[in-house]
């Protein structure tokens, strides 16, 4: 099974880096080996969000710009979490019923090759 780098996002506003090999959209938890080594399990209930990460590292002072467009991508989305933060990029499987959804960053240089977005986390959610 593969292993993803992920960085989960809390509703509370804290964070989490390791790597997950069990995450699905349709299960209620997961199990995340922190890069301390532990692993701890995680309630999808309370995140805001799961961003697969290309590192852990990443630049805060990177200015996502969500000008491109990506091929075979979906359609164009913009999500407006609670806490205020803007994503803009492009989904296949946005329903609002669903537990969450996978998003493409509309930023080829951002840090996050996709999100799941946790739908209960959003304010708002269009497609542009």
């Amino acid at each position: 099974m593969e292993t993803n780098k992920v960085v989960v996002r809390f509703k509370d506003g804290s964070l989490k880096k390791g790597k997950t090999a069990d995450f699905f959209p349709t299960k209620k938890n997961f199990h995340l080996k922190l890069l301390t080594g532990e692993i701890i399990v995680v309630d999808v209930d309370n995140l805001k969000a799961i961003f697969f990460v290309k590192d852990f590292t990443g630049n805060k002072d990177y200015d996502e710009t969500y000008n491109e467009v990506i091929p075979g991508g979906g359609r164009k989305i913009n999500v407006k979490f609670f806490d205020g933060e803007i994503i803009i990029g492009y989904t296949l499987g946005y329903s609002p019923e669903r537990m969450g959804f996978f998003m493409i960053p509309a930023d080829t240089g951002s840090n996050n090759s996709r999100i799941f977005v946790i739908t209960s986390a959003t304010e708002k959610v269009e497609f542009i």
